[in-house]
């Protein structure tokens, strides 16, 4: 990395660090502390960060992404440490499918609900509740007709009125 791509950098995280609101121009160095201490990285660390005398180490700018709420994507880039090439944005041109390319299947809600690690006493309710949400509604998952008329069937344990 060059001096001036470390200048850069450096100016871009200072700006973000401002719009955050810790003010870093402060003698007493309050606002490097306290991004220091909420970061749980080493004062130094923020300091020479804001001089522009060293990048950061990867974990460093993890922490630092997460408390100023920025992507770590941007802030690798932004380093120069990878670029938008090594990290592309899903949805872009190499990760479009060709027009002959078969529609990728379907995550079904129970696949969804075992993903995001619901547990199994509860994966009926997030079904039905995450049903309402699709485009084709929760009566056209598989596995769920409708009842004589039309209504949905009664959940487990519904009281009736």
């Amino acid at each position: 990395m060059s001096a001036s791509e470390l200048e850069q950098f450096t100016a871009w995280i200072e700006g973000v660090i401002r719009r955050q609101g810790y003010d870093i121009d402060s003698p007493r160095g309050g606002g490097k502390s306290r991004l220091a201490d909420e970061a749980g990285v080493h004062r130094a660390a923020i300091t020479r960060l804001l001089q522009g005398q060293s990048m950061p180490d990867l974990e460093t700018m993890r922490r630092l992404a997460h408390v100023l709420r920025i992507p770590v994507r941007d802030m690798l880039i932004k380093s120069g440490r990878l670029t938008e090439d090594d990290l592309p944005l899903p949805g872009m041109p190499d990760d479009v499918p060709a027009a002959d390319d078969p529609p990728a299947p379907r995550l079904t809600l129970e696949e969804a609900a075992a993903g995001l690690g619901i547990p199994a006493d509860q994966r009926e309710m997030f079904i039905r509740v995450a049903g309402q949400f699709l485009p084709d509604g929760p009566s056209a998952r598989p596995g769920r007709e409708r009842a004589a008329g039309g209504a949905e069937p009664e959940a487990k344990g519904a009281r009736r009125g």
